[in-house]
């Protein structure tokens, strides 16, 4: 029996891992980086070991501390959680020979599935379809193909070639990308699919040769090769096509002798006809729909496999419901969806009925790995939180789970929550055509919920009389008169924000009587800011009329022809974010007197998020062309390329392979 558990992963999963230790009374140990120190995690676990650095080649890629850590802390189980070293063949040898017990399945057969081509051509024996590869990428012969890493998974190391002169580039940044995530930069290529799904099978096997399909879940809709929203069951997969896929699945956890908690995943195409992709020896992100809809805690399962107990269920359990879970990620629409970095300032999600468990009745999951406060670096992957809803039928699913996170409250990170809203509401996945490419065909998923004009300007018009309110709070003398040294009440009311789209001017004048009389929103040139002047009205024509019923610093209520709008305000900083059932918007207050700050020589490219500079592939003086690759950015476990946006000279190059460099420093210097 496992007295004491130590979880060699952080953040979302640790948490999840802890939660079921709580419940059938395992202690736990928890391990963490610099960066980690102050992580929810870490103050949850019964012990925690501290691992130096931040970095995860320097910690939680090292299976040395963390033995280490677990003998010191007299654990004696290690769970690898997912990622990091949880498909680490050798990781797992070195537990077993270190006297721990490993929640995992067999080093061997972590072995013989972690090599993808290995595991391919072992199941095409056994009779399980697979599609053609190519281990030499000067073999491939036909396009499209898919670049993967051999080992690993989450997307990384992944790219889709569809023409011979783009494939070099493409295996070696895919390899980099894979070493960097997996410390294992081995690649192949794969014929790639139009239009296919993504469908995969969970499976429990023990060791007394008990094995259990838990039903399929589909993972069609994806960004960048990763996964966003995932559910289960398949909208598109009968119950004979499940039996074929589960038939297919046990198949090849027999054929390797598995035993414990895996994936199956499958590649549907359009025809109807599936093929073997990899196998996942691990627990999945996406385990807690399946969790859901058959009542069965998954981790708990491999626990008990581990101290060598029985299944306890003999078929697989009925499917109750659908259940649908929205990956959120710290990632800024506004840079094409790159991770953002920055401190959660708050994190509601409105209607939560569990957390990190099997809920008894229909409602929202929320699996979070970050709290109020923690700080969001470039040194891990971007999730933030998985949101599950789960409801008696699919579309009652997406509906509630698209209501959840356009009501929830998410403040000083930028999201990929609007992404999630409009996909969980598009006909095309209501209507289950929800195949990889769905995103690509359809952008106008990408737009922000707070996308009308009217809407957007009356977020903005409820922030500037929020910020009002509450300075009059503060005010130590005279609150009833304005601000903004004025004490003539009709004179107009003005403030600058930084908006996603630029800075505006809001501008409003009061009655005597404290009504509204008169307000605009407008663009402003930021060569015109004019910042300590007092502005001048913009024009009115195009606004609707607005009466303000209440106004304080948390809550604005405003009539609009007739229809009353409640606006909330949080305002950190200079920073107010503005909620409301139109959406959410974060606008800057810019300073009345602001200082010169620095200016950018012409044709400067500037980081896009932070990060460390991985390659460079220029230098002083060079010539470029317009598309050519530059230098690349490292961030959040992906490679991000840098290319040049015209044909110019390199006449600066102030950073070197392995600087850190924050968002907005200049990277090169490019002249015509």
């Amino acid at each position: 029996m496992i007295r004491r558990l130590l979880v060699a992963n952080r953040g979302e999963i640790a948490r999840r891992i802890f939660a079921t230790c709580r419940t059938i009374g395992i202690e736990t140990v928890a391990v963490y980086s610099d960066a980690d120190a102050g992580a929810p995690f870490v103050s949850e676990a019964d012990y925690a070991v501290h691992l130096p650095g931040s970095a995860p080649s320097a910690t939680y890629l090292r299976g040395d501390l963390i033995i280490a850590a677990a003998r010191k802390t007299l654990a004696d189980a290690i769970h690898p959680g997912y990622g990091f070293l949880a498909e680490n063949p050798d990781f797992a040898e070195s537990v077993a020979e270190a006297g721990l017990l490993w929640v995992g399945p067999p080093a061997k057969v972590i072995e013989v599935m972690g090599d993808k081509v290995e595991a391919k051509a072992l199941l095409a024996e056994a009779e399980v379809p697979t599609l053609p590869s190519w281990t030499d990428p000067e073999l491939v012969d036909e396009f499209p193909v898919l670049v993967k890493a051999s080992t690993g998974g989450g997307g990384r190391g992944v790219r889709v070639v569809r023409e011979p002169a783009a494939l070099g580039e493409a295996v070696s940044s895919a390899r980099r990308e894979a070493f960097g995530a997996f410390g294992d930069g081995d690649v192949f290529c794969e014929k790639y699919v139009e239009g296919a799904r993504h469908i995969e099978v969970q499976i429990l096997a023990d060791q007394h040769g008990g094995i259990v399909t838990l039903g399929e879940r589909e993972c069609s809709i994806q960004r960048r090769h990763q996964k966003v929203i995932e559910e289960t069951p398949s909208p598109v997969v009968t119950p004979e096509l499940r039996e074929h896929l589960c038939s297919a699945a046990i198949a090849a956890a027999q054929a390797v002798g598995y035993v414990g908690v895996g994936t199956v995943e499958f590649l549907l195409t359009p025809a109807g006809d599936f093929f073997f992709l990899e196998m996942s020896t691990r627990l999945q992100v996406e385990h807690v729909v399946t969790e859901i809809v058959t009542g069965v805690d998954l981790v708990r399962m491999q626990l008990v496999v581990a101290e060598g107990g029985k299944l306890p269920m003999l078929a697989p359990p009925p499917l109750r419901g659908h259940a649908i879970e929205a990956r959120l990620c710290a990632e800024d629409p506004s840079t094409a969806f790159l991770p953002a970095t920055g401190v959660v300032h708050r994190l509601d999600v409105p209607g939560v009925t569990g957390r990190f468990g099997i809920l008894s009745a229909p409602g929202i999951r929320l699996d979070a790995g970050v709290e109020p406060g923690s700080v969001i670096g470039v040194h891990y992957d971007s999730l933030l939180a998985k949101v599950v809803a789960w409801a008696p039928t699919r579309p009652e699913a997406a509906r509630l789970l698209a209501s959840t996170l356009a009501r929830a409250r998410i403040h000083g990170i930028v999201t990929n929550r609007d992404l999630l809203v409009r996909t969980l509401r598009h006909p095309a996945f209501l209507a289950g055509q929800t195949d990889t490419g769905m995103l690509d065909r359809h952008p106008e998923v990408l737009a922000p919920l707070l996308s009308s004009v009217d809407a957007v300007r009356l977020s903005c018009l409820a922030a500037a009389l929020g910020s009002a309110a509450e300075r009059r709070e503060l005010a130590p003398q005279q609150p009833s008169v304005p601000s903004g040294w004025r004490n003539v009440p009709t004179v107009a009311q003005t403030v600058v924000y930084e908006g996603p789209a630029g800075p505006v001017e809001v501008g409003y004048r009061l009655h005597r009587t404290g009504a509204l009389a008169q307000w605009w929103v407008r663009a402003v040139d930021p060569e015109e800011l004019d910042l300590a002047g007092l502005g001048q009205p913009g024009p009115t024509n195009d606004h609707p009329p607005v009466a303000v019923i209440s106004a304080s610093p948390t809550l604005v209520v405003l009539d609009v022809i007739g229809i009353l709008l409640s606006v909330h305000l949080n305002r950190v900083g200079s920073v107010t974010y503005v909620d409301s059932v139109e959406g959410s918007l974060a606008l800057t207050e810019l300073p009345r007197f602001p200082l010169p700050g620095p200016e950018l020589a012409d044709g400067a490219l500037t980081a896009p998020l932070p990060g460390a500079v991985g390659r460079v592939l220029v230098v002083p003086g060079q010539r470029v062309d317009a598309g050519e690759l530059l230098m690349t950015l490292e961030a959040m476990k992906l490679e991000h390329p840098v290319h040049a946006p015209a044909a110019g000279v390199v006449t600066e190059l102030p950073v070197s392979a392995g600087a850190q460099v924050d968002t907005g420093t200049v990277l090169a210097v490019l002249t015509a």
